[in-house]
């Protein structure tokens, strides 16, 4: 099936996100303004969407492509969830540690989950409801360090502010991508157009943090597009045009496939991330981690599996023509 090549080169992408962004470093620092490479990475999406569109209209019929301004305007609103989202990212790690956010994260596997079920009606089975959590726990496990640590006390130790923010960055991660879900299904316009029109305004948006960056720093580095390119290496662009190929597949995973996919996909890479960084940076293997894992992969195989293969059907006998006894009737008739 398509949607698995797609979701799996979507891990593999992912995964190497953070290891191409960590290479991407000097001495621990970045050389380069990092406020760039989402910027970067949305153009890069909106000229590869629209060579693909240009392509699209040269072949018989051509696609549909939706104008109305009623549609239009609904697709900077997954720009605005994700601005927002941001804002509550850097407010929650205010109040409570990486890894304890981290741990948090996981809580948009669920709600993810949950936000598929009440916006796009889409029902799943008590089985699939088991993956899920399943998975939150699983890529939670992964993450918990060694409780003999003194990190391990903290998760628990944050005020409840940071609580209520993580679980808010959770809804917000989890509702852009499901509202994303909804505007590619929303009509059977090209996948293309439909890229444009998002990426369109995630560049203006990008665009508005960079502007905003300059008035904050008082325009000392100069403004935005004079040292757009400074520090860059080939590394850095490996991470732009990584994060803008994990984007575009994303899409197509909204369009064709679901939410649930694209969840499954990240949280396997983020478990591929780990596994890859014990030979890279010299990252110790954890038990939590090995249990992680399996408990990751038990998910994955009770979501996706047909339930024939998890739950042992009764199995119907059909009888044999042959060994079927012919009973003769007396058919007494009632004489009155």
């Amino acid at each position: 099936m398509k949607w698995c090549l797609v979701a799996s080169l979507l891990t593999v992408l992912t995964s190497s996100q953070g290891i191409l962004t960590t290479l991407s470093q000097t001495n621990g620092k970045y050389k380069y303004d990092y406020a760039t490479i989402p910027f970067l990475a949305e153009v890069f999406k909106l000229v590869v969407s629209s060579v693909f569109l240009w392509r699209e209209r040269k072949k018989s019929p051509p696609p549909k492509m939706t104008t109305d301004w009623k549609t239009v305007r609904l697709f900077p609103i997954p720009s605005v969830i994700y601005l927002i989202h941001n804002n509550v990212q850097f407010a929650t790690l205010t109040y409570v540690d990486t890894s304890t956010y981290q741990i948090m994260g996981n809580l948009k596997i669920v709600t993810t989950g949950i936000l598929v079920r009440l916006f796009l009606k889409k029902k799943l089975s008590n089985l699939q409801w088991m993956a899920i959590v399943l998975l939150a726990v699983g890529t939670t496990t992964s993450q918990v360090k060694g409780c003999g640590e003194a990190s391990c006390d903290s998760l628990f130790s944050a005020p409840i502010q940071g609580y209520m923010l993580g679980i808010l960055s959770a809804c917000l991660s989890a509702l852009a991508g499901v509202y994303t879900e909804f505007l590619m299904k929303k009509n059977n316009d090209s996948l293309y157009w439909q890229n444009i029109q998002l990426y369109t305004f995630g560049a203006i948006f990008n665009m508005a943090r960079l502007v905003m960056d300059d008035f904050r720093g008082g325009f000392e580095k100069g403004p935005w597009w004079q040292r757009l390119f400074n520090g860059y290496s080939i590394t850095t662009w490996m991470v732009v045009l990584n994060l803008g190929s994990t984007g575009l597949l994303v899409s197509w995973l909204m369009k064709y496939a679901n939410n649930i996919v694209k969840v499954y996909s990240t949280s396997m890479a983020m478990l591929l991330t780990m596994v890859l960084s014990v030979f890279l940076f010299s990252f110790k293997p954890t038990l939590q981690l090995f249990l992680g894992i399996i408990i990751c992969m038990m998910s994955l195989h009770m979501y996706f599996a047909p339930p024939n293969m998890l739950v042992d059907m009764p199995s119907t006998v059909k009888s044999d023509p042959e060994s079927l006894v012919e009973v003769p009737v007396d058919r007494k008739t009632d004489s009155r």
